[in-house]
């Protein structure tokens, strides 16, 4: 397939960090069939200049765009195949080193940037994928709201579990666009956040959710691809099932 062919997946991040991220999800795109482009408060761009947008992961949504005060401050709680092993090693360590140039706290330059960018792809009925804050930021975006701490929905001993392996259970929606997609009505998902969408905004489905009742994706009813996912598709290269989500988004966003 030719550079002409590819579409243009604008891919959204931080100034500062977010580096593995962008490599990840960047090499997905492309694997699928698209062409990245790095899209950062200080680079920003229109949602016309792309075919398709992927609205990435990193810091928590500033509470304030929901009507919510900041909670204080708390530290995260902290039989899987060898392959799996061997692609979350090195993304761990790539996100340690990194992290070490993320911004604390929130960063309202891109929540402006990517609420933007958001407003401008539904206007134009433009396919989105949103990963993890990106999910939880299109929600926001359409009126809904977000728990900003989700420990209270896990067994006291147990915690929320964090790790870029696939170690989560995820049950989806059977009538859901991204049932679909995957063509499976539950799998396995990794999970690196603390927050979730509470409250679905105008127009939203929540198609996916844990045992427990945490969001764990959303849909925009009536879009062709308008779709969230709490957990990170692009640090799971390994798997051919999470990559669909990207072939899935590549496709919406091929002209014609």
């Amino acid at each position: 397939m030719g550079r002409a062919s590819r579409p243009v997946l604008g891919i959204t991040g931080p100034d500062r960090g977010g580096f593995p991220a962008w490599i990840m999800s960047a090499l997905a795109v492309w694997r699928a069939g698209g062409r990245p482009r790095r899209i950062r408060p200080a680079r920003p761009c229109a949602a016309a200049e792309c075919d398709g947008l992927v609205i990435g992961g990193g810091s928590d949504v500033d509470p304030l765009h929901y009507g919510e005060a900041p909670l204080e401050s708390e530290e995260a709680s902290t039989s899987t195949r060898l392959r799996d092993w061997l692609v979350a090693l090195p993304l761990a360590l790539l996100r340690i080193l990194f992290s070490r140039h993320e911004r604390g706290g929130y960063d309202r330059a891109r929540d402006a940037l990517e609420q933007s960018l958001i407003r401008e792809a539904l206007a134009q009925e433009m396919p989105l994928l949103g990963i993890c804050r990106g999910a939880q930021l299109l929600n926001v975006t359409l009126g809904g709201s977000l728990y900003q701490r989700i420990d209270h929905f896990y067994v006291e001993g147990t915690g929320n579990l964090r790790s870029v392996l696939p170690r989560k259970e995820v049950r989806i929606a059977a009538d859901s666009r991204l049932a679909s997609i995957l063509a499976v009505d539950r799998c396995m998902v990794n999970a690196l956040h603390d927050q979730c969408v509470r409250e679905a905004g105008s127009g939203v489905r929540i198609s996916a959710r844990e045992r427990n009742g945490v969001t764990q994706a959303i849909e925009l009813e009536g879009a062709d691809f308008v779709i969230g996912v709490q957990w990170h598709p692009e640090y799971l290269p390994q798997s051919r099932l999470q990559q669909g989500l990207f072939r899935a988004l590549v496709a919406a966003a091929r002209p014609g």
